[in-house]
């Protein structure tokens, strides 16, 4: 391309068709696979294997009461769910908080809360481990004295 060309281009005079000749046919429209942006093939694997051994945590942020179902499906599944409920009226988000108590209580799981309106529901067969805080620790580690 000349470079009155490629002034004319820049300045929008003439449709700068340049880039044509570097489509390729592999990427048309409606050839997209579902994992289309993954490009480490690690990835799909351990997403596969945390699915096997139970390793999964679920977020969910719901904007309505309508969103509850995604929260109990999830949990259902034995998939520990951490409620974000900080987008959310304050009316909706106490009914989601009594569905997830409701949920909890028939499925003999627990709720903890993480911070002002996040809540972490975990199935029964997960344990909870609070960590010591850093200031009380007594191992030595980071021990600044």
């Amino acid at each position: 391309m000349g470079s009155v060309r490629k002034a004319s281009a820049w300045l929008g005079l003439v449709d700068d068709n340049d880039d044509e000749r570097y489509y390729d046919d592999d990427y048309s429209e409606g050839t997209e696979s579902r994992d289309a942006w993954v490009t480490d093939p690690r990835v799909k694997v351990a997403a596969d294997v945390a699915e096997e051994k139970g390793r999964r945590i679920g977020t969910v942020t719901p904007d309505s009461f309508r969103d509850a179902r995604a929260i109990g499906e999830l949990f259902r599944d034995g998939v520990p769910v951490i409620m974000n409920l900080t987008a959310m009226e304050a009316g909706d988000a106490k009914r989601v908080v009594d569905f997830a108590a409701g949920l909890i209580f028939g499925l003999r799981g627990s709720i903890e809360r993480v911070s002002t309106r996040v809540f972490l529901l975990t199935p029964a067969d997960t344990e909870i481990i609070n960590g010591e805080p850093a200031a009380h620790r007594t191992d030595g580690f980071f021990n600044q004295s």
